[in-house]
C-alpha cells in the first residue's frame, strides 16, 4: 500500500472504538481496523523512512506488525488493570536503533480524536540514563542552553513531561538549571492539527518538525553515549 495521506476514516474508527471499547465490537470490526488504521499507518512508516534517515541514520522506521514502529492496539493485560482492552490512539515510535524499547531516544507520532502531537526526546528514562542526562546538563550547561533555546526548536516544541518537586540527590537546589535537572522526562512536544494529520503534506510536516528537534536529540544522545 502506497501512502498518500491519512483519510478521515482513521479518526472515525478511533472515535467509534472509544465508544465501543470491548472485544466483541473490535472482533466484528477488525477488518475495518486493518484497512482504515493498521495498513495506512504501516504505509506512513514505510514512506517516512527515507525522510527519517536524512534526519538521523540511527533512528528506525520499521513497518513490522509486531515489534516495529507501530505500537500495538492491544493494551498489555499485565498492566491494564481495569482499563478497556484497546488503545484509542495510533502511536508510532521512531526510536534509536540502539534502544530496546519506547524509553529510548527517538521521535513519536500520536494520532487520536482528542489530541494529535509529535514528541521528540526521551520518555521515562531509566535511573542510569536519567543520571547521565542530568550530569550532562551540569557538565555542559552551554550545550544544554543552546539545545533547549534553539530558535527552530522553540518555534515548534515545548519541553514537557514529569518532574520532581524537589532537587534530586547530589544536585544543589540553587543550581541555575535545577528546573531542568528535576525533570524525569526529557521530551519536546509539538501539537499537530487534525487538518495537518489529514493533509497531503503530512509526511513533510512531520519531517520538518523532527528536523527542528535535532538540537535536543543530539544533546540527549551525546549524554547517553550513543550516536545521532
Amino acid at each position: 500500500m502506497e501512502f498518500l495521506r491519512f483519510e478521515p476514516t482513521i479518526l472515525q474508527f478511533l472515535e467509534e472504538l472509544t465508544d465501543n471499547n470491548n472485544r466483541p465490537w473490535f472482533e466484528e470490526n477488525k477488518r475495518r481496523y486493518e484497512s482504515q488504521v493498521l495498513e495506512p499507518s504501516l504505509a506512513f512508516i514505510r514512506a517516512f523512512q527515507p525522510r527519517l534517515q536524512k534526519i538521523s541514520p540511527f533512528c528506525v522506521a520499521s513497518d513490522r506488525r509486531i515489534g516495529g514502529s507501530l505500537m500495538r492496539v492491544y493494551r498489555d493485560a499485565r498492566f491494564a488493570g481495569n482499563q478497556p482492552p484497546y488503545k484509542t490512539n495510533v502511536g508510532i515510535q521512531f526510536r534509536h536503533r540502539l534502544g530496546r524499547d519506547v524509553h529510548a531516544p527517538g521521535f513519536y507520532v500520536h494520532i487520536a480524536t482528542d489530541a494529535c502531537f509529535l514528541a521528540a526526546g526521551v520518555w521515562r528514562p531509566d535511573r542510569d540514563a536519567l543520571a547521565r542526562i542530568r550530569r550532562a546538563i551540569v557538565d555542559e550547561p552551554d550545550r544544554w542552553r543552546r539545545a533547549k533555546n534553539d530558535k527552530r526548536f522553540r518555534q515548534e516544541f515545548a519541553l514537557a513531561g514529569d518532574a520532581l518537586k524537589r532537587a534530586p540527590r547530589d544536585f544543589p537546589a540553587d543550581h541555575p538549571w535545577i528546573d531542568d535537572i528535576k525533570r524525569t522526562d526529557f521530551i519536546g512536544l509539538a501539537d499537530l492539527l487534525e487538518d495537518e494529520v489529514l493533509s497531503d503534506d503530512f509526511l513533510d510536516i512531520v519531517a520538518a518538525r523532527c528536523a527542528a528537534a535535532r538540537p535536543l536529540m543530539r544533546f540527549l544522545c551525546r549524554a547517553l553515549g550513543v550516536p545521532f
